[in-house]
């Protein structure tokens, strides 16, 4: 007896039709919520405006920084603060020009061409929240975009019904595919054979966790036994549980990065292992560097071999160096070819009914856990720079993750506000 079809797609649409007799019409598809107009109508606004703002802004702010640049930065070098305040500027001029262009497809109704314009701006958005971050730490500034990232989420998932009818249908068949991979052993798998693993966000979330603690596990060792002998450091980076962040975003970068590349040269796995994870290691430090004040590594100093100093240790200013860059690409090599088909099995063995559910929960609680670690190292730096916690927020992280607690729980890192670039007022923080 014959095993029955697969449903195609069309199959799955006349169903689905079939059991929802309320489904819109092309026509009715077609027309964008009045709601949704409004809101295209505030950011078209919203895109305009902001130019002139930020022009005038920028003229302002770099006038008060020539008079009297320690009154804006906490560093009495605002080199590093205009960098990164310039960059912020480019990011935010991108926002605005994307921002009339997705208010004009919403007004116009043109769905598919603004669910990908919102894509364009989600990543803008979370560029710029990185960027507040690091001038101004974590406050009030990040509601605005906070709620615009938000809403550019839901919207990019349900402002054109086509997409989302298709996306649906999509989630049947691969639901039904996913079924039949895990009988033939080849679930997570890239069934096209384009690349080794399938990029969901079921296989990459796994990665990241799975990394953070394997990553953690590494650098603890690696400091007993090499940095120093028979002393143990919790390397914890973040708040709860003994998790690396460094690692499991490295591993994500390196699994996408290499997903093409699991049967290519050895020599080419090494080099782009290392290039990027160098680049992550280094982007990564001066991140919380100038949002923070903190250094949790610094590779100043080293040498190749003892003979000479060590190039790109100088050129990144001690945040990467040749050694650990070779560590990179040695555990993007070992990453690809050993560890990732073991790791597709272990977290396979999930079971089929907690799959998904088992896999939102721990994303929510990673993800509090990720912004509560952003949160308690922000009140620790505006503790150590003499800020008087107001905030109910900040009155809870002085209360139960105090400096004691801080150091204790992160003790490779050291917090000094004058290595920060952050623009904020020197009078607030004698208050």
């Amino acid at each position: 007896m014959d095993a029955p079809s697969k449903p195609t797609v069309e199959q799955l649409d006349d169903s689905k039709n079939d059991l929802d007799p309320n489904i819109s019409t092309p026509e009715e598809q077609k027309k964008i919520p009045f709601v949704i107009k409004v809101y295209g109508l505030l950011c078209l606004i919203d895109g305009i405006v902001t130019a002139p703002v930020l022009g005038i802004f920028m003229l302002v702010w770099g006038w008060a920084l020539v008079v009297d640049p320690a009154g804006l930065s906490v560093n009495i070098d605002p080199t590093l603060t205009v960098i990164t305040f310039t960059i912020g500027v480019a990011i935010t001029v991108a926002n605005a020009i994307a921002l009339v262009v997705f208010g004009i497809s919403l007004l116009r109704n043109h769905r598919r061409h603004a669910a990908l314009i919102s894509h364009v701006l989600i990543a803008t958005t979370i560029a710029e929240m990185l960027v507040l971050i690091m001038l101004q730490g974590i406050g009030s500034e990040l509601i605005r975009p906070g709620i615009q990232l938000a809403i550019l989420v839901a919207l990019s998932v349900t402002v054109d019904p086509s997409l989302n009818q298709e996306r649906e249908l999509q989630r049947q068949l691969r639901d039904l595919e996913d079924r039949e991979a895990a009988e033939k052993g080849m679930l997570g798998r890239d069934l096209e054979g384009k690349g080794f693993i399938e990029l969901n966000f079921f296989n990459l979330f796994w990665v990241f966790v799975v990394c953070c603690f394997l990553g953690l596990i590494i650098e603890t060792i690696y400091h007993m036994v090499v940095v120093d002998p028979g002393v143990y450091q919790d390397r914890a980076g973040m708040l709860f549980g003994p998790f690396s962040p460094i690692y499991g975003f490295g591993a994500l970068l390196m699994t996408i990065a290499l997903n093409r590349f699991y049967k290519a040269n050895p020599i080419l796995i090494f080099v782009v292992s290392a290039v990027i994870g160098g680049l992550f290691e280094a982007a990564t430090s001066l991140f919380m560097q100038i949002g923070f004040g903190a250094v949790a590594w610094d590779y100043s100093g080293s040498t190749i071999f003892g003979l000479f100093p060590d190039p790109i240790a100088e050129i990144f200013g001690g945040r990467t160096s040749t050694l650990f860059m070779c560590m990179w690409g040695a555990l993007g090599f070992v990453w690809i070819k050993l560890c990732l088909p073991r790791l597709l099995k272990l977290i396979n063995l999930i079971p089929w009914k907690l799959r998904y559910s088992l896999t939102a929960v721990c994303a929510v609680l990673m993800l509090v856990n990720g912004v509560m670690t952003l949160q308690a190292l922000d009140c620790w730096y505006e503790r150590l720079s003499g800020v008087n916690a107001t905030a109910p927020v900040e009155e809870f992280y002085a209360k139960y993750f105090d400096n004691d607690y801080m150091q204790h729980r992160f003790q490779s890192m050291e917090i000094t506000p004058e290595d920060s670039n952050r623009v904020e007022s020197n009078a607030a923080a004698a208050n």
